[in-house]
């Protein structure tokens, strides 16, 4: 066990060093922090030196000078600890407005870099989780112990300076509980770590049901699941309930048995001192002194015994952010970054295999799309479609084989030039909720034209319906488009890939999920986005597809036919079958 501790301890030494280093740039601010908050600590200990002789000569000796010295230094005492603490706490909430914030940068910046299959191996949830309740609770391990540390470790020390100054005999016996207390910590802080960890887990579960519950409401409410919902919610609810209870009766039972071992000590420090003074070996100014100082200790001892609750919760909220912050973020080692593109895409004996498969998704792929060429991709669910064209923006990597863009394999490319040249229509329309115009200005980073924007708005067939909103261009959609119907959110985004006039295009199944007169208008200006474009199409429906210069006919991950349309047809073979069944099904 000895060695599983103190693999921990380094494990927490190294996490808290690691996070202190986000500090490094305010390091003046902190300075200043770490000494008002010495000198706050330190009007504790020289405000009981004044009770000696407050009692001794002002109270017993009745000496004038005294009694007008000392009440002028309690007043100048607390005036410069009103200071020195309103600095204190407020740079200590600046530094902890900047770690935070900071982490939370970063964490972002991270995850809008992960690769594709991140996203599918973590609950949205817990993403949200980790950046906006771990990063806020890394503080815990931060300020509140920096504050309790320094700020009450003063406080004790000059305490205990003080009362051995005044009594070393009774300070002996008050020495004697540290042991026992740091005992009592040592105990609870394994038990709040665990539980502190399992609370960060709880909590992402709440925001996972939270999210779902938004997310498919319309689902909740055709099906009647509100019930299972809410039940749901509560038990997650619940949970987060009793781990709170559990933490708070661990650190309640720690302060409890505390206070009794300083109790007892403070009964015996009593009866000592009476024997003393009795004796004529302590005034009664020194044992007001010693008692103050003693009784002053309380809480400062009381914050330090609480202080494992936060360093044990922040430790386990820095472990998540810093575990994420070290994983891989995509593979970027291409060199290569062309302004123009011909859009030649060649699939050299290309296979695949998500992480959790059993077998192949894509098998020995192999074909050439030519520049300005439109080449589609059709077959059952679940034959590698997606798969396939997920692979030219390198969304996945290809686990065995090579793809090139104009002869240069795609590995080879810059990862931001490569997609500055591919444009994504799908069947999930995916939006901000921001205005029509921004939306379609995301097709092109930087500063776009408001002619520009509406030129690709009419190209799409959308100026009609946007300029009928009630504010135009500046109307904002709601989340992902909500206040649109599924037509104008497709046409939209159909703008933002015209505004982008990339070299290759990716339509998947783009007008799969549209009424037939929403089609013929999506289905108008998919035509003119793709004039001149190397384009890729996946498609369902057969009859979106017919004039494709191509036809490349998948299932089971492998490439079974290639040809047009009239020829696939007389081949009369999957493709042809496929296009009996749709028709028996139109008809």
């Amino acid at each position: 066990m000895k060695p599983m501790n103190g693999k921990r301890s380094y494990k927490s030494l190294g996490l808290y060093l690691r996070m202190m280093g986000y500090l490094r740039p305010y390091w003046g601010v902190f300075v200043i922090s770490l000494v008002s908050m010495s000198i706050a600590a330190a009007t504790e200990p020289a405000f009981t030196t004044l009770m000696k002789p407050l009692i001794d000569q002002g109270f017993v000796a009745k000496d004038n000078t005294t009694i007008t010295w000392v009440p002028l230094a309690i007043v100048c005492l607390f005036l410069v600890r009103g200071i020195t603490s309103f600095i204190n706490e407020y740079s200590t909430s600046w530094l902890a407005g900047k770690l935070v914030m900071g982490l939370r940068n970063e964490m972002f910046q991270r995850l809008v870099n992960m690769p594709s299959a991140f996203y599918k191996e973590n609950q949205s949830a817990h993403l949200l989780s980790r950046i906006t309740y771990d990063a806020g609770m890394v503080t815990d391990a931060g300020f509140n112990i920096i504050t309790v540390s320094i700020k009450d470790g003063i406080q004790v020390i000059g305490l205990i300076g003080v009362m051995f100054y005044t009594d070393w005999q009774l300070s002996l016996i008050c020495l004697t509980v540290f042991p026992m207390v740091a005992l009592c910590i040592r105990i609870v802080s394994k038990r709040l770590r665990r539980l502190s960890s399992l609370g960060q887990k709880q909590m992402a579960s709440l925001t996972q049901v939270l999210s779902e519950s938004i997310d498919c409401e319309r689902v909740v409410k055709i099906y009647g699941g509100q019930e299972r919902e809410i039940s749901r919610f509560d038990s997650a609810a619940q949970a987060i309930r009793r781990n709170w209870i559990k933490q708070t009766s661990a650190i309640s039972s720690n302060t409890s048995v505390t206070q009794l071992i300083i109790a007892v000590a403070l009964s015996f420090v009593l009866y000592f001192a009476t024997m003393r003074a009795q004796q004529n070996a302590l005034t009664a100014g020194a044992f007001m002194t010693f008692l103050t100082s003693m009784t002053m200790l309380f809480a400062p001892i009381k914050r330090i015994t609480n202080i494992s609750q936060s360093l044990q919760r922040g430790l386990s909220a820095a472990e998540s952010v810093f575990s994420f912050l070290d994983q891989s973020v995509e593979e970027d080692a291409g060199t290569i970054g062309l302004k123009t593109v011909a859009g030649r895409i060649e699939f050299d004996h290309v296979s695949f295999r998500y992480p959790s498969a059993e077998r192949l998704t894509l098998d020995d792929v192999s074909f050439t799309i030519e520049p300005g060429e439109t080449v589609a991709l059709v077959g059952a669910s679940g034959s590698g479609k997606t798969t396939l064209a997920s692979l030219i923006p390198r969304f996945y990597l290809p686990s065995q084989g090579i793809i090139r863009l104009d002869g240069v394999p795609l590995g080879d490319w810059v990862l931001k030039d490569l997609r500055s040249h591919i444009a994504l229509v799908s069947q999930d329309v995916l939006l901000f909720n921001d205005t029509v115009e921004a939306n379609i200005a995301y097709g092109r980073q930087g500063k776009v034209d408001r002619a520009e924007i509406e030129a690709a708005a009419r190209a799409a067939n959308a100026l009609e319906f946007i300029e009928q909103l009630p504010d135009g261009f500046d109307t904002v959609i709601g989340e992902n488009g909500s206040r649109l119907s599924g037509g104008q959110r497709q046409r939209l985004a159909i703008a933002r890939a015209l505004l982008k006039n990339a070299s290759i295009l990716i339509l998947d199944e783009a007008t799969s999920a549209l009424d037939s007169h929403s089609e013929m208008l999506v289905q108008s200006a998919l035509d003119k986005l793709m004039a001149n474009q190397t384009t890729l199409v996946i498609a369902h429906r057969l009859s979106t597809i017919e004039n494709a210069n191509r036809i490349v006919v998948m299932d089971q991950g492998r490439i079974v036919e290639t040809g047009s349309h009239p020829d696939l047809l007389a081949h009369n073979g999957v493709y042809a079958n496929l296009h009996r069944i749709q028709f028996k099904s139109a008809e």
